[in-house]
């Protein structure tokens, strides 16, 4: 287990050194982000002026060669138009972003698992095809038409939910600050969390009930039943366990995309996350935000899978890495 953590920590550094080096060649094409920070009327020589400040105006290879020096101390360089650490922006925005896919997971792993389990049970019965129906209509709808959907439905017309913004927040440690903790906090993330959940959970539910109605035609299965089991020990005991593997699989890749691309969602409840900022970043060419942005969420999408194929050994103990 050692040798294979190390040797997936050494193919995460390759992945990350290549998603930067692709990241900056794109930036070449992306336009010139002096025009952004000097202004539509600047001229020529102001326009150098800001370039040679920046360090845009050396040659591509050395602009990568000093981003990867300074990277190695933890200084992912200086934002464009806020001037400050780019990496220190980021982590600023992390909570929300963090908090609100926090919520989006869990909801869409005790509702879809649950109801994945519970269709598997009984498949033809009514309940079970309006609930399979409902997942279709889940993974077809677009994400920004669930969130107009659910702002018209529980903000303009119960007037139950506040229809964008994070509410009230407290500090727990440094610069995090946590809505979970307020209850005005909490009320404000219900809406986005049910929206960035509604595909997840989709998924889930129909993963779970696929890898169930397989599992429970094996004939362990039909031994337990034979035995006298309660319905409780032969579905989530025996049965879910051994059809857990794809659904962990696909929650860890779920978990890392809730966090790395929550854009829409976060632009239609105008949620103060990391999606708002780099949308923000694009709009303004601010290159270092962006480039930390993606580096940051790739180191986070890697420890993810990493986590998932350690869970591996612990929800099926046949698997044996070396």
């Amino acid at each position: 287990m050692g040798a294979y953590i190390v040797r997936r920590i050494a193919q995460g550094l390759l992945v990350l050194l290549l998603v930067s080096f692709i990241c900056f060649v794109i930036f070449q094409y992306m336009g010139d982000p002096a025009w952004a920070l000097a202004g539509r009327y600047a001229t020529p020589k102001q326009l150098e002026m800001v370039r040679k400040k920046l360090g845009l105006d050396k040659p591509f290879y050395i602009q990568y060669l000093i981003f990867l020096k300074n990277a190695l101390r933890g200084n992912f360089g200086m934002s464009f138009v806020s001037r400050l650490p780019a990496m220190q922006v980021i982590l600023e925005r992390l909570p929300a972003t963090f908090e609100l896919a926090l919520m989006a997971m869990l909801i869409a792993i005790v509702c879809g698992v649950g109801l994945g389990v519970l269709v598997s049970v009984s498949p033809h019965s009514p309940a079970s095809r309006l609930i399979m129906a409902g997942s279709l209509i889940g993974i077809s709808i677009p994400t920004f038409l669930t969130g107009i959907l659910l702002i018209m439905i529980f903000a303009v017309e119960l007037r139950w939910l506040p229809p964008f913004g994070r509410g009230e927040v407290v500090r727990i440690f440094g610069n995090w600050r946590s809505g979970l903790l307020t209850w005005d906090g909490f009320r404000h993330l219900i809406l986005p969390a049910l929206t960035l959940s509604s595909y997840q959970l989709a998924v889930l539910l129909r993963l779970t009930r696929a890898g169930m109605m397989e599992v429970l035609g094996e004939e362990y299965i039909k031994a337990a039943w034979a035995k006298g089991l309660p319905q409780r020990a032969v579905l989530f005991k025996h049965a879910l366990r051994n059809a857990l593997i794809p659904v962990v699989t696909m929650i860890g890749l779920q978990f890392g995309e809730l966090i790395a691309f929550s854009i829409v969602t976060e632009t239609v409840f105008q949620w103060p996350g990391m999606g708002n900022l780099l949308l923000s970043a694009i709009f303004e060419s601010d290159q270092p935000v962006i480039v930390s942005y993606i580096t940051f969420v790739s180191l986070v999408i890697l420890s993810l899978n990493l986590l998932v194929d350690i869970l591996y050994v612990f929800i099926n103990p046949k698997i044996r890495y070396v």
